[in-house]
Order: structure tokens, then C-alpha cells, then sequence
């Protein structure tokens, strides 16, 4: 039974707003003395608490409403904990793996995340940027949406050649003696600290991106030969950080298309030329700036690329909605580009969504890629591994490396991803590595371990509990504070995943499991889960598998295993 859907048609009977309005006003109150449910009343006339009043009296009781209290101008609905108890307990038994999702048809979506450049490896940023675009990918397909993930990448360019070109001056043909993008990276950063000496090398590199865009055969082949190099070594990072792409755009592909868009625009008289020679669209009606889409000499820009892309792909997969996840600092380009597109009446131009996530500092500072003090993705996993590992040890001396190794893994990847997700992504953050581990406090270790935790008391149950106590269990039983909390969070997970749908911000998810593992443990102190009262025993078994279930459903959606021992 969904509650609050069951309010809403309880209170569309009864006064004249529609049910999309009710679902709006409906919300939990933040403190549960003060019910399960509040309505405000302030849109019911001039008194909203006696407009409160009235509507309590017009309403009838069900069975699953215990009370309805007027508190000002809201009117608070009271569930019955024993229907509370059985409507949520059965939807999870039945629903298990599926429980929160929804099995409409939704949309077609495409998801564009990660982008990276050939001429470095992926670092702490890509990290933030993977973890948010998968968590939102899976969010997104378990609530019912197709979603196609999509990876732009940028392969050509000035800082493509930078590299290519300390690889011809100090490469003397090596082949590569480590992970295939770490090697090419070593190079741009060697031509970076070069230039700052030798300031020449800068207009090298521009003379080869001049051969390489004349087809030069022998630029060509070096450009192909570490392009190889770099994207065998982020489908590694790709494996391990467990995200793959239906399709991968190339910019050297493309680069050079959307100039017949713009041409079109001009036509049509939707963009104009400046006193240059250059053609802009006039943004002003739009309150942006105006933005140049072909230069006077009729090269194109990056939003010029991006206007083809976005066809391209409307080409290839017809799509409802296009979500691009790019750091913030590109806010301003994305505002520009879907204005554009919306002028030049796209049929898609309306579905265009950036979301933008702020940047990953260190504790030091902030990164910077051409002084090589970047923190490279796979670094990052490799510390919290060791970290992972180091813990697991102290906790089983005698554990087999394979299993410890294996363990460590997943520890590490679920520390990193939740911390990537746990905080709104506009927000900028500080990544640090001890703090994502720790096995208390707001983390990805913290829930797997309430998940643990569960698996370890269903083992000493000694018994395939489920299947027998769910059709037999006193839904009654359920009367303490911290049964009753953990039953309303459990019940609340389809609408924690709506939201995190709806809004495409993993962060509630996140901080939802920190607050379910967080109830559980308060619960398993002060409630005994096995003993010899045999019918609370069942009942505390459905409540406890029940968590363990949700836990498992919620981590998967950020990607994060949930492991049965840590």
C-alpha cells in the first residue's frame, strides 16, 4: 500500500485541488510526534487552522489512520503501525530486488559522463564525474526510464599534440613500460615544464595540430598510436570503477560539423553577423551573453561541435531527454548551447539538462593537471585499496590474501563513489581518503557494514526464515521507537528514489542509507533480534532482512556492492 498516495485520494474527496497539488503539499513531518504525514492547510482560506479543523472533521478515519491531529495550519495523519508494518514488510518480501523501482515505461535518456582527453590519464575530478553519472544512470533505469550512457572524447586538439610532440623529442619510440594513459600523460607533463623554458615548444605544438588537421600521414599515425595508448588504459579504469558506455563520440570525428547548422541559423535569421565577420546568436532576450559560433575566418568553436553532437546523437537514439554531467565551471556553455537550440526550435531542444556537479579539491588544494599535481583516478583507488586492505587485516588476521584483496576492492570503490554521491552535487568537496573509509560516520563502509552486519545475524538464524514467517508474522508486534522509526524509513525508500529520479541528485539516496544503516543500529542495540520469544523473533527477522534487502537495493543503485562480510 503506498500511504500517501492513499492520503491524497483520502483528501482529493474531500476538498478541490488536484492530485498533482496534493502530492506537492503532502510531506513527512521532520519531527515523528508530529505524525507520519502533514497537509498545509494555508491554501484552504484566509484561517488556515480552522480551515484545518474543518477538514478534519469531514474526513473519515481508515483503517490504516490511527489519528488525525490539527497542529496550526497543518492537519497531521497518524498511521497504524500494524498496517504500516504489514504493507511495507510484504512489498519487500514480494518485491525484493525491484523494491522502490517502478515498472512503467519512462522515458529515453541519454546520459553523457566522464569526457575525457587523450593526453592524460583520469583523475580525482573524472572520479566525482563517473561516480555521479553512473549512480544517476542506474537511479534513472530502476525507475523505470531506457537510459543510454553516452561518453564524449576529446582526442584532438593543441594539448593532444603538446604530448605527441614531447614523445617525438624525449620518446625515442618507447613502447609503454606502465598503464597506457599514465605513460602518454608523463609526456605532457614533461612538455609543460619544457615550455616554461623554452617557450618555442608552444608554437611546435600548434605547427602539428596545423599537420594534423592537413591529414599529415606521420602525425597521423603517432596521433593514432597514443590514442590507442590512453583509451586501452582508461578501459581499464572504466572495468575497475564498474561503469560502461553504449557508445563513445570522438571529437575528432565531428569537430569540423555544425557549421551547416549555423549557416541554417543565419538564413533564417535566428543569428546574425558581427562587425567582425563572425556569426553569433544574439542571447540577450534569453538574458545571456551572446555567444560567436563561427569565427570570421569560418573556423568553429566547442559550442559550434556541440550543437552537431546534440543532433548526432537525437539521430542515434531519439531521445526524450539529454543529460550532460559537466563540472560546473561549464554552466554558462550548457545555458548557451540549449538557448541555441531552442531558437532553432529543436525538437529535443526543451529535454536538454546539465548537471552540473562543483569541483574536487584536495586538503592541500586544488589540482592542476600541467604541473603533474594532479591526483590520477587510479592512484586514488589504489590508496583506499591499501587502505581497505590494511583495515581488513586488523579486523582477520588469518584471512586469505585473494578474499582480503577482493574485500579491499570493494571497501575502497564504495568509500569513493559515496563519498562523490553523499554531498549535493553543486556543491564543490574536499576528498579524503582515511575520512571515505572509515567504518563510522557518512559512508560507503558504514552502510556496507549495517549490510554485513544483517548477513551475519540472518546466518546464525540458521534458517531460510523468509519464506516461512512472512505469511505467519504478528505485524502487532512492532511497538518499540526504533522498530517503528526503521519500519517508516523502510516504507519511505520508493519515494527517497523518486526524488533522487525526479531531481537526478544522488545525494538523497546517499544521505537515506546513512539514515536507514544509522536506525538499524540504534534498533539491533536496544532490540534482540534472535531469542526465545519465537514470534517476536520472526518478526524482527522480516524487519532486519527487510533492511538488509533496501540496503543492498540503494548501495546498487550508486554502484557500491553489498557485501555479506567485511
Amino acid at each position: 500500500m503506498d500511504f500517501k498516495q492513499e492520503i491524497i485520494s483520502l483528501l482529493s474527496k474531500k476538498i478541490e485541488l488536484p492530485e498533482e497539488k496534493l502530492q506537492q503539499l503532502l510531506t513527512v513531518p521532520p519531527d515523528s510526534k508530529l505524525g507520519d504525514f502533514a497537509f498545509p492547510c494555508f491554501s484552504l482560506g484566509k484561517n488556515p487552522k480552522e480551515a484545518a479543523e474543518k477538514l478534519k472533521e469531514k474526513i473519515e478515519l481508515p483503517e490504516y489512520v490511527t489519528k488525525i491531529e490539527v497542529a496550526g495550519p497543518y492537519l497531521n495523519f497518524f498511521l497504524n503501525p500494524s498496517s504500516l508494518a504489514e504493507a511495507t514488510l510484504t512489498s519487500i518480501y514480494k518485491q525484493a530486488k525491484t523494491y522502490g523501482g517502478n515498472q512503467a515505461k519512462g522515458k529515453r535518456i541519454v546520459i553523457e559522463y566522464c569526457g575525457p582527453n587523450t593526453n592524460k590519464p583520469l583523475h580525482l575530478g573524472h572520479l566525482r564525474n563517473m561516480a555521479l553519472g553512473n549512480a544517476v544512470c542506474r537511479i534513472l533505469s530502476f525507475y523505470g526510464h531506457t537510459v543510454i550512457p553516452v561518453n564524449i572524447i576529446n582526442d584532438r586538439g593543441v594539448h593532444i599534440c603538446q604530448s605527441m610532440l614531447a614523445y617525438q623529442r624525449w620518446g625515442g619510440n618507447k613502447e609503454p613500460d606502465k598503464k597506457g594513459d599514465h605513460f602518454v600523460g608523463d609526456y605532457y607533463v614533461m612538455f609543460s615544464k619544457a615550455a616554461k623554458e623554452d617557450p618555442a615548444l608552444q608554437e611546435e605544438a600548434q605547427e602539428l595540430l596545423v599537420k594534423w588537421e592537413n591529414n599529415d600521414p606521420e602525425t597521423r599515425k603517432l596521433w593514432q598510436q597514443m590514442n590507442s595508448y590512453v583509451l586501452n588504459g582508461f578501459s581499464e579504469t572504466y572495468k575497475r570503477f564498474g561503469i560502461k558506455f553504449d557508445k563513445e563520440y570522438f571529437e575528432s570525428q565531428y569537430y569540423s560539423k555544425g557549421k551547416e547548422m549555423v549557416m541554417e541559423g543565419l538564413e533564417q535569421g535566428i543569428f546574425q553577423k558581427d562587425a567582425q565577420g563572425s556569426i553569433i546568436a544574439p542571447l540577450e532576450d534569453q538574458k545571456l551573453p551572446d555567444k560567436i559560433l563561427l569565427r570570421a575566418n569560418g573556423t568553429s568553436i566547442y559550442i559550434t561541435q556541440d550543437m552537431y553532437l546534440a543532433d548526432m546523437r537525437y539521430a542515434d537514439f531519439k531521445y526524450s531527454q539529454m543529460i550532460y554531467v559537466v563540472a560546473s565551471e561549464q554552466r554558462l556553455h550548457f545555458q548557451q548551447l540549449f538557448a541555441i537550440l531552442k531558437k532553432l526550435r529543436k525538437p529535443y531542444a526543451e529535454n536538454m539538462y546539465h548537471l552540473s556537479y562543483g569541483l574536487v579539491h584536495l586538503p592541500s588544494g586544488r589540482m592542476k593537471s600541467r604541473e603533474g599535481t594532479v591526483v590520477d583516478a587510479d592512484d586514488v583507488m589504489d590508496e583506499t585499496s591499501a587502505l581497505a586492505k590494511e583495515e581488513i587485516l586488523k579486523r582477520h588476521e588469518g584471512i586469505e590474501e585473494s578474499e582480503c584483496l577482493q574485500r579491499a576492492e570493494a571497501i575502497s570503490l564504495a568509500a569513493i563513489k559515496f563519498f562523490m554521491t553523499r554531498t549535493d552535487p553543486i556543491k564543490d568537496i574536499v576528498f579524503n581518503p582515511e575520512e571515505s573509509l572509515s567504518f563510522e560516520g557518512e559512508t560507503g563502509p558504514y552502510v556496507q557494514y549495517a549490510h554485513a552486519r544483517i548477513c551475519s545475524i540472518l546466518r546464525k538464524a540458521q534458517s531460510d526464515h523468509q519464506q516461512s514467517v512472512v505469511l505467519t508474522v504478528n505485524f502487532s508486534l512492532f511497538t518499540l521507537e526504533e522498530e517503528q522509526k526503521l519500519l517508516k524509513l523502510l516504507a519511505s525508500f520508493p519515494e527517497i528514489v523518486e526524488k533522487s529520479a525526479s531531481s537526478c541528485k544522488p545525494h538523497h539516496l546517499a544521505n537515506y542509507l546513512v539514515a536507514l544503516a544509522q536506525s538499524f543500529n540504534e534498533f539491533y542495540h536496544k532490540c534482540p533480534v534472535l531469542s526465545d520469544m519465537k514470534n517476536q523473533t520472526k518478526a524482527r527477522l522480516l524487519l532486519v532482512d527487510s533492511t538488509r534487502q533496501v540496503l543492498e537495493n540503494g548501495l546498487g543503485l550508486l554502484g557500491i556492492t553489498a557485501p555479506e562480510e567485511m
